[in-house]
């Protein structure tokens, strides 16, 4: 957890702020406008619902109507953060590894070589590969453990947490790793041999990413953790040095 907070303060380190800039912005209006399309369906969507009952049944209409919009709601914002959190990290990807980059210089002085604008676009096929092996991983499990959501209360939250918690730790550690030409069986296998490190991460990120306004800082400060997470902790054990 201490890493995800670090990353308040490395996000506003000088010399990172402009790297910052465009995951921040995509955030922003990525979620911003999903956000507002999607709640702006769900009362055009709810009187169509509630219109196909016959007027004789208006204390249904009303019951309805109560028992409708929280249902609703939760849909929507499981389709947000399945849909467009992906997303968001799709288009941000190329900008997100070279953030990783600048606060692993940062934070050791080392230059990693790909700086320019150029070395970004050539690394976006591989980038967007590397997202879609997320995806894969991520896709079938969800779809496990969103089914559990359902059927087993109270149970199937918690577990739907740590899953998310889990994910949250794959997506954002795995920039650096990346950055690093580290395969991605390779990168599971040393967050595997970290869990508690990366669960502990994942529900700092889960929690904030709850909060309104300070989740859209979320995407920008889980890099700037993570890349401090794998400074510490990861790297060497990729290495076989702890």
């Amino acid at each position: 957890m201490n890493y995800f907070l670090q990353g308040f303060s490395l996000i506003q380190t000088k010399g990172l702020k402009r790297f910052v800039f465009i995951p921040l912005t995509v955030n922003l209006i990525l979620f911003a406008v999903a956000l507002y399309a999607l709640f702006g369906q769900i009362d055009g969507a709810i009187i169509w619902l509630v219109g196909l009952i016959p007027d004789w049944l208006g204390w249904l209409k009303t019951a309805l109507n109560y028992i409708i919009w929280p249902l609703a709601v939760i849909s929507v914002l499981l389709v947000f953060a399945l849909i467009f959190g992906t997303l968001a990290n799709w288009i941000a990807a190329p900008f997100n590894g070279l953030l990783a980059e600048k606060v692993e210089k940062h934070l050791t002085g080392q230059d990693l070589g790909d700086t320019g604008v150029l070395d970004v676009l050539k690394d976006v096929p591989r980038t967007l590969g590397r997202e879609f092996s997320k995806l894969t991983y991520y896709l079938p499990r969800a779809i496990g453990f969103l089914l559990l959501f359902f059927i087993l209360p109270v149970i199937g939250q918690v577990l739907w947490f740590l899953f998310s918690a889990w994910m949250m730790a794959v997506q954002y550690c795995d920039y650096p790793f990346d950055n690093h030409k580290v395969s991605f069986k390779d990168m599971r296998r040393t967050l595997n041999q970290s869990r508690a490190n990366c669960f502990s991460f994942g529900f700092g990120v889960s929690i904030f990413s709850m909060i309104p306004i300070v989740n859209f800082l979320v995407m920008p400060v889980a890099i700037c953790g993570a890349t401090a997470m794998w400074v510490d902790n990861l790297k060497p054990k990729l290495h076989g040095e702890i």
